[in-house]
């Protein structure tokens, strides 16, 4: 009996051994508030399509503790971004620069856009000159009013 007791209570208190502290914010709220604005607008490298604010990959929390320690060490904001971008690239920026490494990302989607656009109005060209645009001989105008006049004719069925 004892043992089984033992055994419920040492389950019992197994699940808040397996969990994490809390990130501790820095001491300086003024390093805080600019540790968030300079990694809202830089991208998780693990994650892609979240900023490093809101990841939660443990590369983020690296690069926002490298973050904080150059805050400390007086780097102006530009030159985290700069130390960033020499380090990783420019992917790691949400808004990278407008240069010609960067113009196919920049202008890419526009290109794609006008492309469609311009093979939507070739599409549309050709089928316009396939249409038969004469006007029916009286003998096929008399045919097919008479088919209509037909009740007798077996009607196709409406699938509706």
């Amino acid at each position: 009996m004892k043992k089984s007791a033992l055994a419920a209570l040492l389950l019992t208190f197994a699940t808040q051994l397996h969990a994490a502290d809390a990130t501790p914010m820095a001491e300086d709220p003024v390093v805080e508030a600019r540790l968030v604005a300079i990694s809202e607008e830089l991208r998780c490298l693990v994650c892609q399509n979240e900023s490093l604010a809101a990841s939660r990959a443990e590369l983020a929390q690296d690069l926002r503790r490298e973050v904080r320690t150059l805050i400390r060490d007086g780097k102006s904001d530009a030159d985290i971004r700069a130390y960033l971008v020499a380090r990783y690239g420019d992917f790691v920026l949400y808004r990278p620069p407008v240069k010609p490494s960067t113009w196919l990302l920049w202008f890419g989607p526009f290109l794609l856009l006008a492309g469609g656009a311009a093979g939507l109005v070739a599409y549309l060209r050709r089928r316009a000159g396939r249409v038969d645009a004469t006007p029916l001989s009286a003998t096929d105008r008399a045919a097919a009013e008479a088919l209509l006049a037909d009740t007798t004719a077996p009607r196709p069925k409406d699938d509706r």
